[in-house]
């Protein structure tokens, strides 16, 4: 039987290590919530609200985040892998070091996120937003950056190698 906590608010809720793999969270108000180590694989969180969320070391691989506002979250050390964050909001988020192997970012905002040492390895960034983003020692191999904005970021040491660079903002 999946946990389905959708449309509830969960504002400030202590989470750490709690095992929702698979839940329906759908629109589940999360803000500021602590899930450090939280187990959310192949969670449905699409439209969920994790503004300023505590998600360090959570597990995401192949979670539905579609729309998911994450501005201000910590996701250090996160897995994503293979997760959907079309048009999700990561603004200003902390990303370092995060898993984002073959995570769907179409249309998504990272602004002013600190990525580095994340991998975007295989992942799309369509149209993606990393607008005065902190980019280094990414890795981008074999990512499609289609019209991606760089503007203002900071990429020293982010590796490049394979990948689909087309119509590039700088």
């Amino acid at each position: 039987m999946k946990i389905d906590l959708s449309g509830r608010n969960l504002r400030g809720a202590i989470l750490e290590g709690v095992d929702l793999e698979g839940a329906y969270l759908k629109g589940v108000d999360l803000e500021g919530a602590y899930l450090k180590g939280a187990n959310l694989k192949g969670a449905n969180l699409k439209g969920a609200n994790l503004k300023g969320a505590n998600l360090k070391g959570a597990y995401l691989e192949g979670a539905d985040l579609e729309g998911v506002k994450f501005k201000e979250a910590n996701l250090k050390a996160a897995n994503l892998e293979g997760a959907i964050l079309k048009w999700a909001n990561l603004e200003g988020a902390k990303l370092k070091e995060a898993n984002l192997k073959l995570v769907n970012f179409e249309g998504a905002d990272l602004k002013d996120a600190n990525l580095e040492g994340a991998n975007f390895e295989c992942a799309n960034l369509y149209l993606a937003n990393f607008k005065g983003a902190y980019l280094k020692g990414a890795n981008f191999k074999r990512a499609y950056l289609e019209g991606v904005n760089f503007k203002g970021a900071y990429m020293e040491g982010a590796e490049l190698e394979k990948t689909a660079l087309i119509g590039i903002k700088r």
